[in-house]
């Protein structure tokens, strides 16, 4: 019973939180996209490609979460993009408190589109919202077509899940029609996107996707 509290407490406050980030992001223009997935199934490399697809049209920003190191944060700055490491020790995702403390050093108001890069994992990330327009999920095929079914939420909650890696699937023994048929048993309003960052097979159209999703937002704001 007490932990059932505890959890409600640290759920509510953090969405008090998130409420404050989200004001922040929309009075300065950002659009947020939350990147999400379990550790390995390539989302520093999704995000990478899709930088080099969108830097020449948005102004970026990443902001970094991981449990010790700064690669991720340094491939990102690699490619002329700002890069915020969040490193958050033992704890296995991003929440609002974290991402809030970061905007009083990473300025976001030159920014038109920010990506919160969160921890590798299959379930926490999904629990905590930030802020944020989008939750997408980098979902690795070889993973296995079984998960969707075994790890709901994080498929559940997010609005587009990018099945990478596909060029793999010949190895791996995964049915394609089997993963998505259960990625949309959990959810059924997701998005699906297969694409490979080795061949660049479905990236164009994630980035289209994507682009058409910051012109909406931008279009409803201005009506409204």
């Amino acid at each position: 019973m007490h932990q059932v509290v505890a959890n409600t407490d640290i759920l509510e406050a953090n969405e008090r939180m998130a409420g404050r980030n989200r004001e922040h992001f929309k009075e300065r223009g950002v659009y947020v996209v939350n990147l999400m997935s379990a550790p390995g199934a390539g989302k520093t490399s999704v995000l990478e490609e899709t930088i080099r697809r969108l830097k020449n049209d948005y102004s970026l920003g990443v902001i970094e979460g991981d449990l010790m190191t700064t690669i991720d944060a340094d491939r990102i700055s690699a490619l002329g993009i700002p890069a915020y490491q969040i490193t958050t020790g033992m704890v296995c995702h991003l929440d609002a408190r974290m991402v809030h403390n970061a905007l009083h050093s990473f300025k976001v108001d030159a920014l038109d589109l920010l990506f919160i890069e969160n921890v590798g994992n299959l379930v926490c990330p999904a629990e905590f919202y930030m802020g944020e327009d989008l939750r997408v999920m980098v979902y690795s095929v070889v993973e296995g077509a079984d998960k969707p079914k075994k790890y709901p939420i994080m498929f559940h909650e997010s609005e587009a899940v990018l099945l990478n890696k596909i060029d793999l699937m010949p190895y791996a023994g995964i049915s394609m029609d089997e993963l998505c048929r259960n990625v949309l048993e959990v959810s059924p309003e997701t998005v699906i996107f297969p694409i490979s960052c080795r061949t660049g097979e479905g990236v164009e159209e994630w980035i289209n996707w994507l682009k058409q999703r910051i012109a909406s937002s931008r279009a409803e704001e201005r009506s409204g």
